[in-house]
């Protein structure tokens, strides 16, 4: 029995048609220019491009809600005041910082 399922085993690949379909396969997979590995490869860049669409499209509408916050008056004050430290002249500011060690050690 199991000779029998040798030799026709091996006489399946002693078949022409078989050896060319084998090269085939062999040849799409690996050495083709569309081969499955560089499709692989450029659908992994296409995933990575579309998160970057993404990042890129959310921090265009956070700038964009940041500019129309800009072109009010109270708005440009704020802005002023949080991120540029400005003040108007008979202010004092003082500026909070934490340690962050101090946090660790506790």
């Amino acid at each position: 029995m199991k000779k029998l399922m040798n030799k026709k085993f091996t006489n399946f690949f002693k078949n022409p048609m078989v050896f060319i379909v084998l090269i085939f396969v062999i040849w799409m997979i690996f050495f083709d220019t569309n081969s499955l590995i560089i499709h692989n490869e450029l659908s992994n860049d296409i995933d990575k491009l579309n998160n970057q669409k993404k990042y890129f499209t959310n921090e265009i509408n956070k700038d964009k809600s940041e500019l129309k916050l800009l072109q009010t008056d109270s708005g440009l004050e704020k802005y002023a005041r949080e991120k540029l430290f400005m003040k108007k002249e008979n202010e004092d500011i003082f500026l909070i910082e934490y340690d962050t060690l101090r946090k660790n050690e506790e």
